[in-house]
């Protein structure tokens, strides 16, 4: 970790407190991002457990959380159709109600956490200490408030005693599994012994071009292979689509709500003060305090010296080894980003001022601020178009609900659906004959829509249901039963598999037949070059290294570490092809070595089976449990993130 991160370190550790949460299921914690609003209040359930309920605001904040988690990760590849077809949505949900089924197990059990308890964890969390102590009330309430959204400490310490309550339930469950000595040991050494080796590739796809196939080989093969080539049911669909975006332009937003609107939402459009500056840093650590001071007092003199180059003077004195050669610069930052003593005189400063010797724990500082920019919001002129858009998108999720959930009553039977959609003007889609996981012309992937309309009767109308584009309602106008195809009706895919089948024995055959000359050459590499073939040399590699040509394979690492060092081995088959290895270097593992690592991985390995243990103790205690899921208010927010 670089200085520098080390000095900005309250960003990240909020995420690091929370996650006590997450002990068998993945769950996010960031900042949330996304400024789209869901039409609902924070406060709205959207679903319950045990009658505890889930709210508006709790999933908004964890869906923000996961998709920017996402997109920090994926950037750009992570659009909103991406998302979509992810099922971000249904994956918090059921996260939420997940971490809610454990605190309700956790009651059940009895568990409770105490006020000391809670205090005590704050106390110890390393967010809110500074050099081994605690930061203060003071202090920790403002770290809590640079949160985005700020968090009061009422919401934090809830929070974080659900957590506690978790944590208590799991080990309740859980403290008594352990991991022996020569499991820790036999994992240790499978995990850490590395190979080199020379391999021989012998792929099917260089013996596709030799390959002839005829009529007559596909009969037998087909015959024998019918079912693997089935054709799934498939059914014709007719929907009649409450379409949002048409809605949208019937929608008018007066200026009073775009006003309020604004007003509800003004942190979205803030900016917080930042700036812009470069330090010179001299460390403490080891030193002696006042020669250490001399030599800073006698550069600050240099520094505050006219025409003085404040860069040159960084790279030459600085120790901070993440700056110092960038002249010190420590590009913009806000409020919480940096130690306290740093922040307070560097948020003081005007551009172009240099500090006096400023002391934190990292050692002294000469800050000189290079730019400082104030509190900015940005006016409701400039994003009066931004908010009329979102509002009126808003307006017409909920108009085109309203419209669709009023009309179910009068649409159970396909002559209903062609009344209704005549009398409403609604656009209405056939598609042709498709399977239950092909995209639906029209409103493309929808899992829920497929699984329903595969599932009805003849006759039958869906209820509305929410799909990409706003809501439908559905019926089935034919249908093909799955069947068994003609050869001639799947001839190409048949004559490419029969084809890829020679292949592979032919690549099997060429490497069996020259595996025995390769295990008896002297020289391994003049013996391949002779058979016209190719060495690829790894570097070492542990288990589960993708090898040239091969990928990843379970047969060449268990030949591969089975062999001695020179070793050379069978024909061995995967999924690509065939190849012949060779071991150059073997390299094992120190008894050093496994003393000093067993430890970190006996927690891990015991981590891992108390998970198992406790995912599987709550799926059984969860089905005991009534959950409630607000089905139309999911699908009204969803439509809106």
């Amino acid at each position: 970790m670089t200085m520098l991160d080390r000095m900005r370190r309250h960003k990240g550790w909020l995420k690091w407190s929370l996650a006590l949460v997450v002990l068998t299921f993945v769950v996010f914690y960031i900042p949330d991002f996304l400024t789209t609003t869901t039409g609902a209040s924070p406060n709205e359930t959207i679903a319950d457990v045990e009658g505890e309920p889930i709210t508006v605001g709790t999933f908004t904040r964890r869906y923000n959380a996961q998709v920017q988690a996402y997109r920090n990760a994926y950037g750009g590849q992570m659009n909103d159709q991406l998302l979509k077809q992810l099922g971000i949505d249904r994956q918090i949900l059921q996260q939420l109600i997940d971490e809610e089924s454990m605190v309700a197990e956790s009651r059940k059990q009895g568990i409770t956490v105490s006020d000391v308890e809670i205090r005590e964890r704050i106390l110890a969390l390393p967010g809110f200490q500074e050099n081994g102590t605690f930061v203060g009330e003071q202090r920790y309430r403002q770290i809590l408030q640079v949160q985005n959204p700020p968090l009061s400490t009422t919401e934090f310490e809830n929070s974080l005693r659900r957590a506690l309550m978790i944590e208590k339930l799991r080990t309740a469950l859980t403290g008594w599994m352990s991991v022996n000595d020569a499991d820790v040991v036999a994992e240790f050494k499978k995990r850490n012994e590395k190979i080199k080796l020379e391999v021989v590739p012998i792929t099917a796809e260089a013996f596709k071009s030799q390959v002839t196939v005829t009529d007559a080989e596909l009969v037998p093969f087909f015959e024998k292979a019918k079912d693997k080539y089935r054709i799934g049911e498939k059914r014709k669909i007719k929907y009649a689509q409450v379409n949002v975006e048409q809605v949208r332009g019937t929608i008018t937003v007066p200026e009073t709500e775009i006003a309020a609107f604004y007003q509800q939402n003004l942190s979205q459009y803030q900016t917080p003060a930042q700036l812009r500056a470069s330090h010179i840093l001299f460390k403490l650590e080891g030193k002696d305090e006042k020669v250490v001071q001399a030599l800073a007092e006698d550069v600050l003199k240099k520094a505050k010296a006219p025409n003085a180059d404040f860069a040159a003077l960084a790279k030459q004195y600085s120790e901070d080894d993440s700056n110092n050669q960038n002249g010190g610069d420590l590009d913009y930052f806000g409020r919480g980003r940096m130690v306290a003593e740093f922040e307070q005189a560097a948020f003081g400063m005007k551009a172009g001022e240099i500090s006096n010797l400023v002391k934190t724990a990292f050692g002294f500082h000469i800050i000189k601020v290079v730019d400082n920019q104030p509190d900015q919001t940005r006016p409701i002129a400039e994003v009066h178009a931004e908010l009329e858009d979102q509002l009126k998108w808003q307006k017409a999720q909920a108009e085109a609900e309203r419209i669709a959930k009023s009309l179910e009553a009068t649409t159970k039977t396909p002559a209903d659906l062609d009344k209704v959609a005549k009398e409403r003007n609604l656009a209405v889609v056939e598609t042709g004959l498709i399977a239950s996981d092909e995209p639906i012309q029209g409103v493309g992937a929808q899992p829920e829509l497929s699984g329903r309309v595969f599932g009805m009767k003849e006759g039958e109308v869906t209820p509305a249901m929410r799909v990409a584009t706003g809501w439908v309602f559905a019926t089935v106008t034919g249908r093909q039963d799955s069947y068994v195809p003609q050869l001639a009706e799947v001839k190409a895919k048949v004559a490419d598999d029969v084809r890829q089948e020679k292949a592979a024995e032919m690549a099997k055959q060429r490497a069996t037949a020259i595996a025995t000359d390769l295990k008896n050459a002297k020289d391994f590499a003049a013996a391949v070059k002779r058979a016209g073939l190719e060495v690829k040399t790894t570097e070492l590699v542990a288990r589960g290294t993708a090898i040239p040509d091969l990928g990843i394979s379970e047969a060449v690492d268990a030949a591969a570490f089975a062999l001695p060092q020179g070793g050379v081995s069978d024909a061995i088959t995967t999924p690509t092809g065939t190849a012949v290895i060779r071991v150059v270097e073997k390299v094992g593992v120190t008894d050093a070595e496994v003393e000093s690592g067993k430890d970190v991985l006996r927690d891990e390995l015991v981590n891992v089976r108390r998970d198992k243990f406790f995912g599987t103790y709550m799926q059984k205690a969860k089905s005991g449990l009534k959950v409630n899921i607000k089905q139309d208010t999911l699908a009204r927010i969803t439509g809106g993130l």
